[in-house]
Order: C-alpha cells, then structure tokens, then sequence
C-alpha cells in the first residue's frame, strides 16, 4: 500500500533533524561480517542519544559486500535497534526493479526509509529517468535521495532531477546531501518544505547550509566524542556562533585533517576508530589498506594530543 503522507512528516523530521550517525560495517581480520561489532556500535550511538541510525552505500562498505551481506546487514541492524531509533536502510546502485524488490524486503524487516541511489555508469541516465526511478521505489516505503549521484553530472542535472521528484511524488521524504557548497543552497531553498535535508560529513557542511533549511547532519563524534556532538548542537540550537566557530576550529577540523592524511585513507581511520574505542577490530575487505599496528600507534597518539581518545 502507497503510504499516506505529503512530503517528511514532522515525527519523522525531528528524528531526522540533528546528528545521525552513519554505520560502518566492521569485519573480522579474515574478512567476514562482524556482527558482533555491528551490534556493539549500534548500542553505542543509541546510548549516545542517537534519533536515527544510517546504513550508506559508502561507510556501511556495500561495495565490498555481496547483495546477500547487504540484505543480512540491514536485517540486523532493524532487528537490534528494536525500534530505539529510526532506520534508514540503504541500496546500492540497484537497477529499477531490483531496488523495488530491496524495498520491499527492506519494509518488511521494519526499516522506516530506504536511501535510494539509482546507477548512473557512463551518464547512461536522464533527470527523467531518474525520477521515475524514485517514484517507482517510493510507492513501496518513504524514499531519501542522496546527491552523490548527482557530483558526476552537475548541478543543473541534480536539481532538475530533483524538480521533477517534487512534482512527481509526495514519497519521498529527505535527501543526504554530499555535493555542499552552492548546489546544498541550492537544494535546500528548493525541496525543504517537503524534504528534510541531511548534510553529508563534517560539521562546516552542516553550518554552511543551516540557514538555508539543513535539518541534521552525518556525525562522527557522536560514535567517539559524543560530549562534542552534543555541546555543537546545544550551541546550533541556542544560536551560539562563537561556540560552533570553537568547536570547528579546535576539534572537527583538526581530526579530519588527521584521519583523512592516514594511509588507506579516511575510512581506514574510522575503522580503526571503532578498535581504538573498543567498538570492534579495525580491519577492512582487501584489497583496502587496514593500519597496520605501528600506524595504529601512531593515529592513535595524533588524536590524543587533539583530546579526541581517552
């Protein structure tokens, strides 16, 4: 049955507005599914006060994991949460029919929205096309687009898509956004008063966009540092530029800076966040880099200097 609603209800709105957590995938040395882990981080983010929990394409580790991992990834995830906090499952470049039939295994274990990211190889897709193709997924669940999508082919291209969205269907409910700067503007003027909005990363992203209508954020330290999240909230929420100013300057900027210089990469520095905070082993499918345990140490001792690992 189509659900009935016109555009984000404001239940789920609230739940989507402010920091939510995006859930890595985290996996044994010999390359199998941690479940284990997966459990520990998600009772880690609900005891930190997290709304909502969200599987991606990207930090989830799809693209290193078969559509059966995927499909038990999201189960699990449903099935541990146990209603504490909204589910935002996720597919992964799924051809029209295939994300219908994830949707609907998706809706059926109890996830509340599915993220919807259509293929796009060789800008083989229209706006057009596109449309059609969340339309079609949003008559079985509340749908959020996510305009990773859209980097490759440009503004214009993202933003007419999104128009036709709009006038297509009052089912789609949100958007993660990960191009930023002028498009997130853009966007956010366009589709707030039906869609929350989410901004992908670090915390400027989310400062930049917020008064053009960004509802909530992707956050890191709510997993890790959880006072930080809480105080950079408590300042957005009392219109406290000063101490959101702080917080960017001596911590946000400081640790990405750090994690994003490490070898393998960002994601092989939060994965090794997760060993570092006792959450689960740091290790990752081959052929991606897992730090080894001297550039362990060293990661290790680069966030206690910025106050980031007790």
């Amino acid at each position: 049955m189509t659900p009935k609603f016109r555009g984000c209800p404001a239940e789920l709105r609230a739940r989507l507005a402010g920091p939510i957590p995006s859930l890595k995938t985290p996996f044994h040395q010999d390359g199998s599914v941690d479940y284990k882990g997966l459990r520990n981080l998600i009772d880690r983010n609900l005891a930190h006060g997290a709304k909502a929990l969200m599987l991606t394409a990207g930090d989830s580790h799809y693209v290193a994991l078969t559509e059966k991992e995927i499909a038990e990834v999201t189960k699990v995830t449903v099935e541990h949460t146990a209603r504490r906090a909204l589910v935002i499952a996720a597919d992964r470049y799924y051809h029209t029919a295939q994300a219908i039939e994830f949707a609907q295994f998706a809706k059926g274990v109890g996830a509340d929205v599915l993220m919807v990211m259509p293929p796009d190889w060789g800008g083989s897709s229209t706006p057009q096309s596109f449309a059609e193709h969340y339309q079609t997924v949003a008559e079985v669940m509340p749908v959020m687009l996510v305009s990773n999508v859209f980097i490759s082919r440009g503004q214009k291209f993202g933003l007419e898509t999104m128009k036709l969205v709009l006038e297509a269907t009052d089912h789609v409910v949100a958007i993660k956004d990960d191009m930023c700067g002028e498009f997130a503007r853009k966007m956010s003027l366009l589709v707030q008063d039906r869609w929350a909005v989410i901004s992908g990363g670090q915390k400027q992203n989310h400062l930049n966009n917020q008064p053009y209508g960004c509802d909530g954020y992707l956050s890191t330290f709510l997993t890790f540092q959880p006072r930080l999240t809480h105080a950079y909230w408590a300042a957005i929420t009392s219109n406290n530029p000063a101490e959101t100013r702080r917080i960017i300057r001596d911590y946000d900027n400081p640790f990405f800076d750090l994690v994003l210089g490490q070898p393998g990469g960002f994601n092989a520095g939060i994965q090794a966040m997760l060993e570092l905070n006792g959450i689960a082993k740091r290790w990752r499918r081959k052929p991606y880099h897992s730090l080894s345990d001297r550039e362990l140490e060293a990661f290790a001792h680069g966030l206690k200097k910025l106050g980031l690992l007790d």
